[in-house]
């Protein structure tokens, strides 16, 4: 193992330092950056250890705090989490604006640069294109207009003491003083931090509804695979989800043909379906590629999208735990960031009051004024994606005059839009508008192609140089999220949680819900379209009346929740809401497919069958349970195999008697994953279109099927694949598990099949090619593991990087490695309830992780339970920059104070605010 590396157990070349080693190794790492600073940017400056430090936060003593009507204590734990005191709301989050800017001011600087389209203004011409797609989109302008138009006043007061918490901060200070990445950027431009703004705050809503919007990318990728795959194959590859074997959250209730409302005693009366659009809509050539490497380059600056963007929460009601209340858990899977995209945060009113009405603690976004995700003194509530559909491409017939619609052109709405780059000219768009919303394919010139060959039917208008792509989303309209995330921080009860609830538009989320009065809830929210015609699978013909959106989205007294159900617990995990033939609005034709949530299901219901009462500490058991719901199905089938080659037979030998479990140290596990990767190559990878495959990937295949005849003497043609490595295809997401359990039992399917390849033959079935792979798995983890198999262990592959997100991805080499670290050895795994993420068609490296962990015991707060996947700092030093990072690799979790005499007991660190003396 190197070095440097750790895993789940901690770092592996050192035991826990004393306070003067510890001491020691700050300082040298200090040294480490001040050199990488000086020797990455390469301009000869000398930095001394104080201008590393310079940043660091004020957490003891007294502040003045300008705008403050009171004094505010700000506690913090020896993982510098705070917890902040106050008599006043206004008082109250502008001390979160100050606390969150102490600590992750440059983060939030980043954040607000990238949601308004930005960042060149920071960093240069490099970030010009990202820039300009996100100018495209409107995040910025849009957050504007929910500010000016529609949230209410009592939010927009809370916005703006937020702001005037960070701004003071911000005060008399230079870049140095905020943050050192500040000091090496100004290394290479003049670039100076501006005063922060309430729609600075409004504005990353719309970034998380971006992580969170759904199947774009499924919608993109059926269409690339209509180039080499007929329909029937590709509804292969996207099968039906599998209601009988893994339950959607709600078992019962039906939107009443009476009502018209979601109740609970309702009989469904069956779904009205959706018709799948035809002509147009039916594919796109693939050109789309240039969108979906466009899309690409977005989410690399907030997280993956796709499968991978998911998360757990589940609550079980006190009838059926050890405590006789309710214990709620949650577990969001994001993209591993450093910082952590979570701050761990307490806003507390010393008495609780019309002008002082917050008590709740948990996760906060930083530049993001109250909790998203924990409790108040009355209630508990979590967060999984729910998945909906929210948005749609659509091809557009356009013109020098317009977009046909029908059959009239109609004008485009314009906007121009100036983009300042640092060190370099301004740039200057022209984004244009139909009413399906922004063409996003103006942004590259391959984009202007879209659609050019796209296989439409004769209703179809002339194509002539080509169909634009424009983005419908509901997060482009202006809505009341931040009221929402307000609402429920003061909510009490299921009636005022519900109600909060209806404001939460985008991004849609399963909320989960527990109460001091042994209640437990579930609520699907969100903005949610109603389509014409059409399912949202295939991009649709804009010039078609027939389709689009209805005028009001799904009625939210429609939307499905549940009340105490009798099973006694709830499980959301990016599983179906409900089943979509007993109900009669389409919220997607792409969930997830249910492997973490039955799993979840699974061990719940067997403690309550087998007599036995859920406990705090099998809650955090279940969160880091790695079992492989593939692996069972496949392993007996591999055993089966009659293996000749010795080497392979041997790697053979660890799948015998092997558990399922992909823990850290498994030699099986890693065999297995490999094995399956090596599987999913070989029936489906080799199969998809270059568009879908992995870059690096190249393979000999036949002509395009849309290319010509082809003749059998022909020569095949070597063709590279071209998608970025965390969004390829096949990724061996639980899509996947369900595509290979549909067919594992027909030895003779089609896809079984594959080309002879040099001097191997040809495979003919299944066990053909299961034998291939695990000779290929053999080979390939000999390459990376060594020969010896004796060494072999899961988490040697399947490691773990923390990355901070600008100066260390994009810095000189030894920029980087003073600000990032790791790597981890961990377990788990893609679809496991530990989801640690990886994606089979590129590698075995982690992507997305349990952003952070959390166990609630209702009732009894400072019982719970919590941790982040980095720490409270964003500074690359402090103390608190990855201080909870090892635990977290190995399933722990910190003691969560919320009652004023434990926050009292855990405080190491007092800071008092005080007002500014007329």
């Amino acid at each position: 193992m190197p070095a440097n590396t750790t895993d789940a157990s901690g770092p592996s070349d050192a035991k826990k330092p004393g306070k003067k080693k510890k001491g020691r190794r700050v300082r040298l790492l200090l040294l480490v950056l001040v050199l990488a600073l000086v020797a990455g940017v390469g301009f000869g400056a000398y930095w001394s250890v104080s201008t590393v430090r310079a940043s660091y936060p004020q957490t003891t003593g007294t502040v003045t705090l300008d705008g403050l009507s009171g004094e505010v204590e700000v506690k913090r734990d020896s993982y510098g989490i705070p917890q902040i005191y106050a008599d006043s709301d206004a008082d109250l989050f502008r001390a979160q604006g100050f606390v969150q800017a102490q600590d992750r001011f440059w983060e939030m600087d980043v954040r607000r640069h990238m949601t308004a389209g930005r960042l060149s203004e920071m960093f240069g011409s490099g970030q010009v294109e990202t820039d300009a797609f996100l100018r495209t989109l409107g995040w910025r302008k849009v957050a504007q207009e929910e500010y000016d138009k529609v949230l209410d006043e009592s939010t927009k007061r809370n916005l703006q003491a937020y702001a005037e918490g960070v701004n003071a901060y911000l005060k008399d200070k230079e870049g140095r003083d905020i943050s050192v990445e500040y000091a090496a950027l100004g290394l290479t431009n003049n670039y100076k931090p501006t005063q922060w703004t309430p729609v600075d705050s409004v504005a990353w809503l719309k970034a998380m509804a971006w992580d969170l919007r759904g199947n774009m990318q499924d919608e993109i990728d059926r269409s690339l695979l209509t180039s080499r795959l007929d329909k029937g194959q590709i509804e292969d590859l996207y099968p039906e989800y599998p209601y009988k074997t893994h339950k959607p959250i709600v078992d019962r209730g039906a939107v009443s043909p009476v009502t018209g409302k979601f109740e609970l005693d309702a009989t469904p009366s069956g779904g009205t379906g959706a018709e799948i659009p035809q002509g147009a809509a039916e594919g796109l050539n693939t050109q789309l590629s240039a969108l979906s490497d466009t899309l690409d380059e977005i989410p690399a600056l907030l997280g993956p999208n796709g499968n991978g963007i998911g998360s757990n929460s589940w609550v079980v009601n006190g009838d059926h735990t050890t405590t006789g209340k309710a214990l709620l858990a949650n577990d969001p899977h994001l993209a591993p960031m450093l910082p952590s995209l979570w701050y761990q945060m307490g806003l507390h009113c010393r008495k609780l009051s019309k002008t002082c009405q917050y008590d709740t603690a948990g996760y906060t976004f930083s530049g993001m004024p109250g909790v998203i995700i924990g409790h108040n003194q009355d209630i508990a509530w979590g967060l999984t994606n729910l998945g909906a559909d929210v948005t749609d491409l659509f091809l557009e017939k356009v013109s020098d005059d317009g977009y046909l619609y029908g059959d009239k052109v109609k004008p485009f709405t314009t906007r121009e839009e100036t983009i300042k780059v640092a060190g370099g000219r301004d740039r200057k768009i022209t984004v244009r508008e139909t009413d399906n919303g922004p063409l996003v394919s103006d942004r590259s010139k391959e984009l202007d192609k879209v659609g050019q060959k796209a296989p439409v039917g004769n209703s179809a208008p002339d194509r002539a140089d080509g169909y634009a792509v424009a983005l419908k989303w509901t997060a482009l309209e202006p809505g009341k999220s931040m009221d929402a995330v307000f609402a429920i921080n003061r909510a009490k009860d299921f009636t005022s949680f519900r109600a909060a609830a209806k404001n939460f538009e985008v991004p849609s989320q399963n909320l989960i819900y527990a109460d001091t009065e042994g209640n437990i809830g579930y609520q699907a929210p969100g903005k949610i379209p109603v389509r014409l015609k059409g399912d949202g699978t295939l991009p649709s013909p804009g010039w078609d009346p027939a389709y689009g959106w209805a005028k009001d989205p799904v009625p939210f007294d429609e939307l499905p929740y549940e009340y105490n159900p009798k099973r006694g617990y709830i499980v959301t995990a990016n599983q179906a809401v409900i089943d979509g033939s007993e109900y009669p609005h389409l919220l997607t034709k792409d969930w997830g497919y249910g492997t973490r949530s039955q799993r979840i299901n699974d061990l719940i219901a067997q403690k309550i069958k087998g007599g036995e009462k859920v406990s705090t500490d099998d809650m955090q058991k279940m969160q880091m349970d790695n079992t492989s719901e593939i692996a069972a199905l496949l392993v007996p089938e591999l055993l089966k195999i009659n293996v000749s080659d010795p080497s392979v037979r041997e790697a053979q030998k660890l799948l015998e008697g092997w558990d399922y479990t992909q823990e850290p140290d498994s030699a099986a596990a890693a065999y297995f994953n490999g094995v399956w990767r090596n599987i999913l190559k070989l029936a489906f990878g080799n199969k998809l279109p270059k568009e879908l495959r992995v870059k690096g990937d190249c393979i000999n295949v036949p002509p395009a099927k849309n290319s010509g005849p082809v003749d059998a003497q022909r020569k095949l043609v070597r063709e590279c694949g071209q998608r970025d490595g965390d969004s390829a295809q096949p990724d061996g997401g639980d899509r996947w598990f369900q595509v290979v359990r549909d067919i594992v039992k027909d030895q003779d399917n089609e896809w079984w099949k594959a080309p002879a390849r040099g001097r191997e033959d040809a495979l003919e079935n299944r066990d053909e090619l299961f034998a291939r792979a695990m000779e290929d798995a053999r080979w390939e983890l000999t390459s990376k593991l060594g020969k010896d198999i004796s060494t072999w262990s899961w988490g040697r592959l399947h490691r773990l990087m923390l990355k901070n997100q600008t100066l260390g991805t994009e810095g000189p080499d030894l920029l980087q490695r003073a600000l990032n670290r790791g790597p981890w050895n961990l377990g788990g795994g893609e679809a496991a309830v530990n989801a640690t993420g990886w994606n089979a068609a590129s590698g075995y490296e982690v992507i997305w992780v349990p952003s952070m962990r959390m166990v609630v015991n209702v009732g009894d707060w400072d019982k719970s339970r919590w941790i982040n996947l980095s720490g409270a700092s964003g500074h690359a030093f402090n103390a608190h920059y990855t201080d909870q990072t090892d635990k977290w690799a190995k399933g722990e979790l910190l003691d969560w104070s919320f009652g004023t005499d434990a926050v009292g007991a855990s405080t190491v660190d007092t800071l008092t605010l005080k007002p500014r003396q007329p």
